[in-house]
């Protein structure tokens, strides 16, 4: 089987079910696990490399009043790779290929392949995507055994979260400017690592929101974790939220709890990540109660002298 990923999290889901020598092309975002980097790229971008996030977000807006995704499929690549299967989405409107383009392109490929959306937005579905690949490709046990794997680790923190005694109030924000607060699996991570998310919702779609909601909020705890952006990329953006208003007022700078987090690898991507995530997550509330991942770094602390988050 020769298969193309639309997605970053679907390549990933896709390698971690031992399918890398099957995998044709890949997005020009595919960059984990480092073996796919060097292969053929069937997608292109039109944000410039050197956009700010505030570019970034009123290109987004633009593109959404006209139903455009911000990325387009290089046709004559396809043609080339010829796949049999073709794994894509049809949850973000612009974050990936359009799926009228997926489905118009998969109609007039040779063969015309097999096209699977994946459309998470909890845990769960993310674990369900794992076996709908796996079913796909010929490879449901091996699905099963993964989601099992996962499913354990995903019990293991909900557990030790329950000895809780309290929970600390929780702000991710998935972007800076301007800011949102993130949802769809976001909010359910927070509530697993022991925390409560205290603007976003659950399973719904990301919104904007404003300063002064998140004044009014006064979170114990900020983690940030910028779409598509990793850690480096976030620090650079950190000056504009030092510039509001009431910033030094906020719980969670006073007492140190504000953390950067890598979005792109993580809670960005809807694939067996998603689960480093929440333990990356859930080490930061509460380090001496949840062990950090082997193989991942720790969320960034902006004020690592004065934290002030401990285990209870």
């Amino acid at each position: 089987m020769r298969i193309v990923s639309l997605l970053p999290s679907a390549t990933e889901i896709v390698c971690q079910l031992g399918l890398r020598e099957q995998l044709v092309g890949v997005t020009h975002e595919c960059d984990y696990p480092p073996s796919v980097v060097g292969l053929p790229k069937v997608t292109n971008t039109l944000i410039p490399h050197d956009a700010s996030s505030h570019e970034i977000d009123l290109l987004v807006r633009e593109r959404l009043k006209d139903q455009r995704a911000l990325y387009t499929l290089d046709m004559p690549m396809l043609h080339r790779l010829q796949p049999d299967l073709i794994v894509t989405q049809a949850l973000c409107d612009v974050c990936a290929v359009a799926e009228a383009e997926v489905q118009q392109a998969a109609c007039s490929l040779p063969g015309q392949p097999k096209v699977i959306n994946l459309e998470p937005t909890c845990l769960e579905d993310v674990l369900q995507c794992i076996r709908l690949v796996g079913e796909a490709t010929g490879w449901a046990d091996l699905a099963e055994r993964e989601i099992g794997l996962l499913r354990s680790r995903i019990e293991a923190v909900e557990q030790r979260s329950k000895t809780m005694a309290a929970r600390p109030s929780v702000l991710l924000l998935e972007w800076i400017d301007p800011p949102f607060c993130a949802g769809h699996w976001s909010p359910e991570l927070v509530q697993l690592a022991g925390g409560r998310e205290i603007i976003g919702i659950a399973t719904q779609r990301s919104q904007t929101t404003t300063w002064e909601a998140i004044v009014e909020a006064d979170p114990e705890v900020l983690f940030i974790a910028c779409c598509g952006y990793n850690v480096e990329r976030t620090l650079q953006d950190i000056p504009i939220l030092e510039a509001q208003s009431s910033w030094e007022s906020l719980r969670c700078v006073q007492a140190g709890n504000v953390f950067v987090v890598d979005g792109s690898a993580y809670f960005s991507r809807p694939g067996p990540r998603l689960v480093d995530s929440l333990e990356i997550l859930a080490h930061a509330l509460h380090p001496t109660l949840h062990p950090l991942p082997i193989g991942c770094k720790p969320a960034t602390s902006l004020f690592p002298s004065k934290q002030k988050m401990t285990a209870k």
